[in-house]
């Protein structure tokens, strides 16, 4: 037994590689090798100087001889397995490989060996990460040992350069003459712009309008041209034209919808998902800023991917029937006939479609929502490397459900992988689906920011790529919200390398690139889909300064008559303190008057048990910093506090060992956590999302230590703050609050009146 357990040992020592090679070789890689400690003897013979040579060189011969003599057997067999071909496969290693692993482990344990528990498995994994990443800085190679798994074996049959449409399906690519008036997508990409209509754009003057439709409320219509006016009355709207393969598809778009879940019955599709199929139609800009999480998004993410899917097919289909007219006309024309002016119906790279989201759960349900609407009844097509992507962008199954009680919101938003770093290639090609395709032969590309920051690079940086985002015709950015409270900077930084100028060629035919693409206008027909649960300025800037639509943009502008104010239960005094601001953006004006107004008046030991509620991190660090060194009794959580940290302040708090608690935003938004102990609350910003301020507010009757008389409500706000002022008093009272020559407001909550 004492050497079973000893081989149980060595063999569970190894990594993932060692054991590799130990099963191949029969014989533990050289590399690992333990070298003694007394080397061995190395004969060293010296030839005569040569009378050319200086002595110097003579030198650096004589040491290039000593390293080449002290080449070893080892060595010379190390140099055989790392050539280039070698190196390459082992760096593609399939599943099938890692199952051959496996095995080898199941063989170690059936003859007595010991298997490592699952923490060793992950010391083995960091091992092998760790020599990957040794091996390719040697090498001086740019992709390290976690690189992602990209499909290249399906190259050829999703190729767009390579494949033609029959003569029936040749038919309906751009389908019959007599229709191409109406469909919106040939109208959109056709239309040639001059220079004039381009400095328009650019000028930023746009004539607005006002429309109201049945389920989207208020609509708000810009348009930079003239002759693309306003959308019209919901009656006078249709359906955009359907490639043929969706026709049958978009009428029952809730198919794939849970019959049992929140999102409603499962059937036809929503009159919400009509009205947003005949806005999206429009290749108008959309900007959907009341989105609820658990009943409308699901249905949002349906209509959004049939708009995909509808402009992807088309494009492609349109691409496939000229690639064989024009190998129709090679065939027949004869030696001495003149060439035909080929079609101008590409980008210049093959990506069409962006679109952003913020966890793997979501991108999931979107491809699941590409393969339901190409599939008919009784009919399955092919998704390449289906059982992978299920197995990286399912829910992971070693997650512990949570046992706290959480909103439904909470639930919607992070129901299934909630990993933020991902990004994947979707090519489509005769309704067969390829997963994991390179992005320059892909179609669609699902990701989150951080996932595309990491190959857009920064400047300066060697290593970076843009060029697939120069040809983006949709960009759709679902939960914009979500984003928010991840990192808004990475989405900037992918709005910034839009639509730029490629800085390679990447193997296009400049003939068949269409002229707008060449002149670097590709910005101004791009459409932008955004959709978010709230309205917010920096969500708007992505439309006012990084969006040039030449159609213009919609908007949704719908002010609520009561808000979130009347939810909370508690009776409790609601003071709103104006402050001067000269922008949105003017953080220290807000600190300044929360430091000489608001802080002195809870500087009293009898307003202890104070919770301080930061929208923003940066502000929580200033004022953090601030209190350090006055030296205040306070403690803190933010999104970046570890558990114990989390357990030891709420634990101060409620005891009253320390009197004030600053409270991020973010931290809230992630884990909902309710605070025992609070007596009063400080809303240093209005919170982001209206329901906040409520389920905050609510936290006074979880285990108050004292009578509801003696609770306190203070919230900073400004003239820059109207939609999130509006989201929490409602539209009307909003009105009057920001137009009062009063700076101070009261509510009161809890009674039979709510007077202001």
């Amino acid at each position: 037994m004492g050497k079973k357990r000893q081989n149980s040992q060595l063999f569970s020592s190894l990594t993932k590689k060692q054991k590799k090679h130990l099963k191949e070789f029969g014989e533990e890689h050289p590399f690992h090798d333990v070298v003694g400690a007394r080397p061995e003897k190395t004969e060293i013979l010296h030839l005569p100087p040569s009378p050319e040579q200086s002595d110097v060189e003579h030198d650096e011969l004589e040491d290039e001889e000593v390293e080449v003599e002290q080449v070893t057997a080892y060595q010379k067999l190390l140099s055989t397995l790392n050539q280039p071909g070698i190196n390459d496969n082992s760096e593609e290693e399939s599943t099938d490989d890692e199952d051959e692993e496996d095995e080898l482990l199941d063989e170690g344990d059936s003859d007595g060996v010991a298997n490592n528990s699952e923490h060793g498995d992950e010391d083995d994994d960091g091992e092998e990460s760790a020599d990957e990443a040794v091996v390719g800085a040697v090498a001086g190679e740019e992709k390290g040992a976690g690189e992602e798994f990209v499909d290249k074996e399906h190259e050829t049959q999703f190729c767009l350069e390579t494949n033609f449409t029959d003569a029936e399906e040749r038919g309906d690519a751009d389908g019959p003459a007599a229709e191409d008036h109406k469909d919106m997508f040939l109208q959109h990409l056709d239309t040639e712009l001059g220079e004039e209509d381009v400095q328009k754009i650019t000028s930023g003057s746009k004539a607005k309008a006002q429309i109201t439709w049945p389920k989207l409320g208020t609509l708000l219509c810009t348009s930079p041209l003239e002759r693309f006016g306003a959308i019209g009355p919901h009656k006078n709207t249709s359906l955009p034209v359907f490639h043929k393969v969706l026709e049958s598809r978009r009428k029952d778009l809730n198919q794939t919808v849970d019959p049992n879940g929140p999102a409603g019955p499962a059937g036809e599709s929503s009159p919400l998902q009509l009205e947003l199929l005949a806005l999206m139609g429009s290749y108008k800009d959309l900007y959907c800023s009341d989105i609820c999480p658990v009943v409308q998004a699901p249905q949002v993410c349906s209509a959004y991917c049939l708009h995909v899917l509808n402009h992807v097919l088309k494009a492609n289909s349109r691409v496939l029937a000229h690639n064989a007219l024009l190998r129709e006309h090679k065939t027949q024309a004869g030696p001495g006939a003149e060439p035909q002016d080929e079609p101008r119906d590409q980008g210049l790279t093959r990506p069409k479609v962006l679109i952003l989201v913020p966890f793997r759960g979501g991108a999931l349900r979107v491809v699941q929502n590409l393969i339901s609407l190409l599939e008919t009844k009784g009919k399955k097509i092919m998704v390449s490397n289906k059982k992978r992507f299920k197995e990286e962008f399912g829910e992971e199954t070693d997650v512990k459900p949570h046992h706290v009680q959480r909103p439904d919101d909470y639930e919607a938003i992070f129901s299934g992988n909630v990993d933020d770093h991902f990004k994947i290639g979707i090519s489509i090609v005769k309704g067969s689906i390829r997963l994991y395709s390179p992005f320059y032969s892909s179609d669609i590309i699902i990701a989150s920011p951080l996932g595309l920051r990491t190959v857009l690079g920064a400047d300066g940086e060697f290593n970076r790529d843009f060029d697939f985002l120069s040809s983006i015709d949709l960009l759709v950015v679902d939960h914009a919200d979500v984003l928010l409270m991840q990192n808004w900077e990475h989405v900037l930084h992918v709005m910034k390398h839009m639509n730029l100028q490629p800085l390679d060629s990447h193997g296009v035919d400049f003939s068949r690139v269409r002229m707008w693409n060449l002149n670097n206008w590709a910005k101004h027909y791009r459409q932008t889909l955004v959709f978010s649960s709230i309205q917010d300025p920096q969500i708007n800037n992505i439309l006012t300064k990084h969006c040039a639509n030449y159609r213009g943009q919609i908007a949704t502008k719908n002010m609520p008559k009561t808000g979130s104010i009347c939810q909370v239960l508690v009776q409790l005094p609601h003071v709103f303190q104006m402050f001067s601001a000269d922008s949105f953006m003017d953080h220290d004006a807000r600190f300044q008057f929360f430091v000489d107004k608001v802080l002195p008046q809870y500087r009293d030991s009898v307003m202890s048990h104070t919770l301080i509620y930061m929208p923003s991190y940066f502000d929580y660090i200033r004022l953090r910093n601030y209190m350090k060194k006055e030296e205040i009794n306070f403690t803190s959580i933010c999104e970046y506090s570890s558990r114990s940290e989390v357990s030891r302040a709420r634990h101060f708090l409620q005891k009253g060992d320390k009197q004030f608690l600053l409270f991020t935003e973010r931290f809230h938004f992630y884990k909902r956590h309710t605070i025992k102990g609070l007596q009063n609350l400080i809303f240093y910003g209005l919170p982001s999302f209206p329901h906040f301020y409520s389920e905050v507010c609510n936290m006074l009757a979880a285990g108050g230590l004292a009578e509801e008389a003696s609770w306190t409500c203070t919230s900073l706000y400004s003239r820059y703050d109207a939609h999130k002022l509006a989201a929490i008093t409602g539209a009307q009272r909003a009105g009057q609050m920001l137009h009062s020559n009063k700076t101070v407001h009261l509510f009161v909550t809890g009674g039979e009146d709510k007077a202001p």
